[in-house]
């Protein structure tokens, strides 16, 4: 049988997205509480995620949209794949803690806050995906973009912070250049 190089390319794409969840599960986590989320998103969803990018930077940064959310929009949609990483909000029930800002994690809750253990976690979780795909050889970024339109488009009713990781396999970075166009 012969493989041509679309089709091998296609699979190191999905076989990294699925080892890049998989290391964000993995991951090790404070207090050993799992509240990691994660999606790969490819396609006409990925388009649709890239066209609400744009739509927020436009709602949000007017003329500025294109220094940010549409630069980002263009290069998810140049990506092949795309990896939605998040957290659910809960508390971890640290005594004395503080470090979210508020006295404890009780405060934290009434007040609406977001436990800082949370994004340990989630930084934790980029962090050991995006190894996985630097190690796959697989172009990639990380972008609060892509989460913010994802935390507007999915209804989750975990109250997922999410993060994008869009990932590449070509012969020239996507995400190199990303000057105005």
């Amino acid at each position: 049988m012969i493989y041509k190089e679309k089709q091998m390319e296609e699979q190191a794409v999905l076989q990294t997205a699925a080892r890049m969840c998989a290391a964000a599960r993995t991951a090790p986590k404070t207090k050993g509480i799992d509240d990691i989320q994660t999606m790969v998103l490819t396609g006409e969803d990925k388009d649709r995620l890239a066209d609400e990018m744009e739509k927020i930077g436009q709602r949000d940064f007017g003329e500025k949209a294109e220094d940010w959310y549409i630069r980002d929009a263009r290069n998810v949609k140049a990506a092949d794949a795309i990896i939605l990483i998040g957290v659910k909000r809960t508390y971890r029930g640290v005594q004395k803690c503080g470090f979210c800002g508020f006295k404890d994690c009780g405060e934290c809750r009434a007040k609406n806050g977001r436990c800082a253990f949370q994004f340990v976690d989630l930084g934790i979780a980029l962090s050991s995906a995006v190894a996985v795909a630097a190690n796959a050889r697989v172009d990639n970024r990380i972008m609060f973009s892509a989460g913010k339109a994802a935390m507007e488009m999915f209804d989750t009713s975990d109250d997922v912070i999410w993060q994008g990781i869009p990932i590449s396999v070509s012969g020239k970075n996507v995400f190199f250049d990303r000057k105005k166009k």
